[in-house]
């Protein structure tokens, strides 16, 4: 255990969207402390020379210039954009709001997975054109969902999934019983997942091991009745792949909330690929999410003054 810290000799740096409420409830943890709110980085990195901690993000120019800078606590639960070369070599330790958008985001996965299995596009379309067309479709009971990652999020969605009377199976790199999974199947067993699934869900974070997991040997694996959605990180899955996987039938369809690049560029051929819902990487974008982040930095700035371990340390060179 380190030695704690007075607060009066911090200072803390932040930007993202915060209100006034937030902003005095981390003011209240850390008395004395000089802490600066800023409307955008580039605001902040006016500044960042000055500060202790920062609680936001962090450009690789901000980094060169932040002399003082020991701890960087990201708003975000996946951390990729903070993960430059300079950033993982430096000793900054970067913690991550991992949890805060399990909740909303394994919400996303539903509705996508009830859209695609029943052509909401559709009903949709009709309602526009004032047309009455009924049709069967399927219900999700007695189908298979493979989650390929049992983290925070993939573990609330199978949560959900049994309300739904579905069969869940999943993928984690150290495989262990998990509530509400009937299989859980180590990463080798990838195409087993992916042969046995209705829907496949990617929720797990993008790193050196998983970007481009996903590729056409993967996409052929999957059944033609297939769904893939992605809520966590796009370029696990080869775009390239996936679009012939569309195009092709190889699958019935897609729910993409996350993009290899974004914002989606207008000319992105996912906008038009069939059967595909395309949403803006905002799965998690409520505010119970962004106030569940605010408490984990607030419970992390209590351990820092203490010289307390940190929560949801990120491993740099791992990615998460």
């Amino acid at each position: 255990m380190a030695e704690a810290i007075d607060p009066s000799t911090l200072t803390i740096l932040m930007s993202g969207e915060l209100n006034e409420a937030q902003i005095a409830q981390i003011r209240a943890v850390a008395p004395g402390a000089d802490i600066r709110y800023f409307s955008s980085r580039a605001d902040l990195e006016r500044e960042i020379e000055q500060a202790d901690v920062v609680a936001g993000s962090v450009s690789p120019d901000g980094l060169a210039k932040a002399a003082r800078l020991r701890w960087v606590q990201s708003w975000a639960a996946g951390t990729n954009e903070i993960l430059f070369p300079e950033m993982v070599a430096s000793p900054v330790t970067v913690t991550s709001c991992a949890s805060n958008g399990a909740i909303p985001l394994a919400e996303h996965a539903v509705m996508l997975m009830l859209m695609l299995s029943r052509d909401a596009p559709r009903w949709l379309k009709n309602q526009a054109e004032s047309r009455w067309e009924r049709w069967y479709h399927p219900e999700l009971t007695g189908l298979t969902c493979g989650i390929i990652g049992l983290g925070f999020s993939g573990q609330d969605l199978a949560l959900k999934l049994k309300a739904f009377h579905m069969r869940v199976i999943g993928i984690r790199r150290t495989p262990r019983p998990t509530p509400n999974v009937d299989e859980v199947l180590p990463p080798e067993r990838l195409h087993d997942l992916l042969g046995q699934s209705d829907f496949v869900v990617m929720t797990a974070p993008r790193t050196p091991d998983t970007r481009g997991m996903l590729g056409e040997a993967e996409f052929r694996a999957m059944q033609p009745t297939a769904y893939y959605v992605c809520f966590s990180r796009g370029g696990i899955a080869d775009d390239a792949a996936l679009l012939r996987a569309l195009h092709q039938g190889w699958i019935a369809g897609a729910g993409l909330d996350a993009h290899s690049q974004e914002p989606l560029p207008p000319d992105s051929p996912f906008w038009t690929a069939p059967n595909t819902i395309i949403t803006p990487h905002n799965g998690a974008t409520t505010p119970l999410t962004r106030q569940r982040g605010v408490d984990i930095f607030v419970e992390n700035l209590g351990h820092y003054l203490k010289g307390e371990p940190l929560r949801n340390v990120v491993d740099k060179e791992a990615g998460y």
